[in-house]
């Protein structure tokens, strides 16, 4: 490890989880995670301002545990880096505050950057730079993404995106209706390692009409709509539901999709490296099917283990690194947090 490589600490409060991550370059520190997701439980779904509230009273003590993983003083830092969107608005207040007043008071520089983009980046700390260009898949409770990297800290090209549900969310909704807890993604896959694919649901968008108007873009709206009138059919007639049938099927049905156009999209740019990230992206079926298909083709499969797909601060930290690294001009003390920050802009 290069103490010459710049030493960051990133703060992510997009959603329900604070996350502070310390690097040195490439190199992980620290990645820390207090997690309120078991206080949404019982909604069955995140609520903002109980995130919030629990972003306000996690974050020093998330600080704190990630200088002390990371042997390091605050003093220490070159630079801090700050999700400032897209996300859910009063979540990223409590994280774009935290930063500039961490910076303003250590006096370094401030890096507000695409939470998105920091999934991307976030690979750099288990598999090295990033190839460029490549082709990166995100798949989480909010974004389906293809895109095309060359530098991520110049920005990146959109290939497609979801035009409905996003796989994570399709994932969370399924589950409700299969009486599986929230959040759906880690208990459906858990129940589809006990059934059987024994369900042809449909796949979204890939038909051949549609993949002429949407060829890299992700619908999940119709395939949740099919698994719940398939539920509901099995209920009128009085029968079981196979729940972990019912989820290995669906599970097959999203993968499916999600391999299919990110290949199509690797190969129709004749690149030859598919990174994937995001929450959903510890998916342990997704994880086998890329990377079994992607060997027939040619292509090279990167994907984060799994504690690094769900969002953390360690990935906000990479991309600020990168950043300090390739000498971006870092971002005002008047950083806003914006909700619906696009993925093209990947530092404000």
């Amino acid at each position: 490890m290069s103490t010459d490589a710049p030493l960051v600490l990133g703060i992510e409060t997009s959603c329900d989880e604070t996350g502070v991550g310390i690097v040195r370059g490439t190199t992980l520190l620290a990645d820390e995670v207090a997690s309120s997701v078991e206080e949404h439980a019982r909604f069955g779904g995140v609520v903002p301002e109980v995130a919030s509230r629990a972003h306000l009273e996690a974050m020093v003590p998330t600080v704190e545990r990630a200088c002390a993983t990371a042997g390091v003083r605050l003093a220490d830092l070159d630079a801090v880096a700050v999700t400032s969107g897209p996300g859910l608005a009063g979540a990223l207040l409590v994280g774009v505050a935290s930063a500039k007043a961490l910076a303003l008071g250590l006096g370094k520089p401030l890096y507000g950057v695409n939470h998105l983009a920091a999934h991307v980046a976030v690979d750099q700390l288990e598999h090295g730079p990033l190839p460029e260009p490549c082709i990166a898949m995100l798949v989480s409770g909010g974004h389906s993404s293809l895109l095309r990297v060359t530098d991520l800290t110049a920005g990146v090209d959109p290939m497609g995106a979801t035009i409905d549900d996003a796989a994570g969310e399709a994932f969370d909704k399924v589950a409700r209706l299969l009486g599986l807890p929230f959040p759906g993604g880690p208990y459906v896959d858990r129940a589809a390692r006990e059934g059987t694919v024994t369900i042809d649901f449909p796949r979204g968008l890939t038909s051949r009409r549609d993949l002429e108007r949407h060829r890299f873009d992700f619908s999940f709206s119709g395939l949740k709509t099919a698994v719940a009138r398939w539920v509901e059919a099995k209920e009128r007639a009085g029968e079981p539901v196979p729940v972990a049938d019912v989820a290995a099927s669906f599970q097959e049905a999203v993968c499916d999709v999600l391999v299919r156009k990110a290949l199509d999209a690797a190969t129709a740019e004749g690149v030859e490296d598919l990174l994937v990230g995001g929450g959903v992206a510890a998916n342990s079926r997704l994880r086998a099917m890329i990377v079994e298909r992607a060997d027939r083709v040619g292509v090279r499969v990167r994907i984060p283990r799994p504690g690094l797909c769900t969002d953390n601060g360690a990935m906000v930290a990479a991309l600020g690194a990168e950043m300090v690294a390739r000498g971006r001009t870092p971002s005002a003390l008047d950083l806003p947090a914006d909700s619906s920050q696009p993925i093209t802009t990947v530092l404000v």
